[in-house]
């Protein structure tokens, strides 16, 4: 068929559809007037047989304009169109129409097909509420986003950003995503596959805690104390202490591995999770453990592997079970580190000295497999025999030497020197010095030894009174301060006290570092000497005449002198004689004669009212100097005038006269 002849038959078809149309609409008119016509006038509810006429009428003349149509279109429609149109005409076979839709004017619905409905609309419909995580799948990429669709009214976009991590994303794969906004200021529907990772990831991560799940991780680096382990897209934080039983000698071999985890601990206020390693083989240690327990006994003696060495011990791998050997089990002598003794991976025979069954611990010990060193020394050993050994510790109290592999003997700092004055052990030894000593005290039992050094030197303490006799004079080293005088060593375990009120005749000294230094030489004679009691008392200043004693000659009391006020102070003055001698003036004896009183820098007579040479003190008054001389005058002058006015009194020799004469009248002469 031509382009011509189908459009003829198009138009023909349309000519025939219009001409059909108005029939229809002429019989519905024709059927709505006849209804009209037959309708009764008053309104009754109960009337219902128009209707059936109606619908008969009205089926009939569809009926018969259907098969005009029919007709006419196969006539003018080629074949194929008229086998179309016959498909269609069963389809809409006038038997199938829906008369309840047609009259009710709704199509009727049985409740099989709304649970059908309801049923899709559960399976296929997203709600898209913000916080939701739902799958979508992946149908269309760009440079920079990807298209989700998660079956709502529209797609989502996602930054490819976010899937840095499977960089093999493709248009078809399933992805979990966050309803991250429902709508923008666009319309659009804002997903997110990172966030949405992160609260799967959570859930993952809670599950597993909860059920002891066993995790994969995979190990990202190190840090401090441990690891960091991505388990489920979390960073969690691995110990150091739960990688392995074992301990961990390098850290880095983990690092780009992935192990199995177990999730131990959980922070939700810091978002921090802790994952371990050894909980997974530590179940089956224990049990291992408790089986190997079961078998030992103490003073077994078994092999074992030095697997880590601390400070305080060596762990040993007894095959399945660890043992400590504290540092103090390692060797009857003394160490400073376990390293000096054993290695990493040395194959060590041990002997069991205690365990635990239910800590599962094990006390193991090295030296006991050897006899006690005491129990080895000769049994000749005794007090005042001379020994050798090595200093192998010092503490403030004294130092501890070692005359054998673990005998040792305490050199006390009393015993160190024949010196008086104590001083610290460090002034005499050092670590690792060899010294000889002798035996003071041994006790074999106790397995205790004092020792001393300064019994290997004569005590210079034997002949001291002919070395130091009273009054003989020699020079020492100061050594020590006190509040009350100086020690100066005079020999080695010979010392002597100076007092402070023996250093100087003249100088108020209120402690003895204002006189002398220490380590300097000092001039002392013999005042004292107690051998009993091993006591020495020196003095420095009798060395000196006293000039106190000249003093006391030359400003005795009652001596007026003639100097100037040197300083007012608070209650007086005072006067500076000499450079040993600085005198005092009360303020009551300050006063002259005009009732005014001295300054400073006037030069007046002064009177010596005290002078003590013991305490050094001096004190004068000006005040004193005119008095004294108002009473002499006062006192002349009264005799004088008691002269002139009394009449002379009879004495005794004038007595006598009188009686002499009266005498002498009586006789007749």
């Amino acid at each position: 068929m031509s382009k011509k002849e189908e459009e003829k038959a198009t138009n023909s078809t349309k000519k025939v559809v219009k001409k059909t149309t108005p029939k229809t609409k002429k019989t519905n008119a024709k059927a709505s007037k006849a209804k009209a016509a037959k309708a009764p006038t008053v309104m009754d509810t109960n009337v219902k047989a128009p209707k059936a006429k109606k619908t008969l009428t009205v089926k009939k003349k569809l009926e018969k304009n259907s098969k005009t149509i029919n007709k006419n279109l196969k006539d003018i429609i080629p074949a194929d169109f008229t086998k179309t149109s016959d498909q269609i005409n069963e389809k809409l076979d006038i038997e199938d129409f829906d008369w309840h839709n047609y009259e009710e004017g709704i199509e009727e619905v049985n409740d099989k097909q709304i649970k059908e409905f309801e049923k899709l609309v559960e399976e296929n419909f997203v709600e898209t509420l913000t916080n939701n995580v739902v799958e979508g799948t992946v149908v269309h990429m760009t440079e920079r986003e990807a298209i989700i669709d998660i079956n709502a009214k529209s797609e989502g976009v996602i930054s490819l950003n976010e899937f840095r991590y499977n960089p093999d994303l493709k248009i078809g794969d399933k992805v979990q995503v966050l309803i991250d906004i429902r709508e923008d200021a666009t319309g659009q529907l804002i997903l997110s596959h990172r966030k949405a990772r992160v609260i799967k990831a959570w859930e993952n991560v809670n599950n597993a805690h909860e059920s002891g799940e066993i995790v994969n991780g995979y190990i990202k680096c190190r840090t401090k104390g441990g690891m960091i382990v991505d388990v489920f897209g979390i960073e969690a934080f691995l110990p150091g202490s739960q990688i392995d039983v074992k301990p961990i000698r390098d850290y880095d071999q983990y690092v780009d591995k992935t192990m199995e985890f177990k999730v131990v601990k959980i922070n939700h206020e810091y978002k921090n999770v802790v994952v371990s390693h050894k909980a997974l083989i530590e179940a089956d240690i224990e049990l291992q453990k408790k089986e190997i327990i079961k078998q030992l006994e103490k003073g077994q003696i078994l092999e074992g592997i030095v697997k880590n060495i601390t400070s305080y011990g060596v762990f040993m791998d007894l095959g399945g079970v660890d043992g400590l050997v504290h540092i103090t089990d390692l060797s009857w002598s003394r160490i400073n580190h376990p390293n000096e003794i054993v290695e990493l991976d040395q194959k060590l025979k041990v002997v069991i000295l205690d365990f635990d069954e239910d800590k599962s611990r094990i006390q193991l010990g090295l030296k006991q497999l050897n006899k006690h060193p005491w129990e080895a020394l000769s049994e000749n050993t005794k007090v005042g025999d001379e020994v050798k050994g090595k200093v192998v510790v010092i503490a403030d109290y004294g130092a501890f030497v070692e005359i054998s592999e673990g005998v040792e003997g305490l050199i006390h700092v009393s015993e160190m020197s024949w010196s008086t004055h104590l001083r610290s052990a460090q002034d005499f030894f050092t670590v690792g010095d060899q010294v000889t000593a002798k035996i003071l005290t041994f006790d074999r039992e106790e397995r205790k030894m004092s020792l001393g050094v300064k019994q290997l030197t004569p005590d210079p303490w034997t002949d001291i009174t002919k070395k130091y006799p009273v009054n003989s004079k020699h020079t020492g080293i100061v050594r020590n301060f006190t509040n009350f005088g100086v020690f100066v060593e005079l020999e080695e375990g010979v010392d002597g006290l100076v007092h402070i009120s023996d250093l100087s005749w003249t100088k108020k000294i209120r402690h003895p570092r204002e006189f002398c230094e220490s380590g300097k030489n000092m001039d002392v004679v013999v005042l004292e000497l107690d051998v009993d009691n091993r006591k020495l008392s020196l003095g420095h200043k009798q060395l000196q005449d006293n000039p106190w004693d000249n003093y006391e000659v030359e400003f005795g009391e009652n001596t007026v002198h003639n100097f100037e006020v040197t300083e007012i102070v608070p209650k007086g003055a005072t006067v500076k004689f000499n450079e040993d001698i600085t005198a005092f003036i009360p303020s009551r004896h300050m006063l002259k004669e005009d009732d005014s009183k001295v300054q400073k820098g006037e030069k007046v007579d002064l009177k010596v009212i005290e002078f003590n040479k013991d305490t050094k003190r001096v004190v004068l008054s000006h005040t004193q100097t005119f008095k004294d001389i108002d009473s002499k005058n006062k006192k002349s002058s009264k005799s004088v005038i008691s002269v002139e006015n009394d009449p002379p009194k009879n004495t005794l020799g004038d007595a006598n006269e009188q009686l002499q004469e009266l005498k002498d009248k009586m006789d007749g002469k």
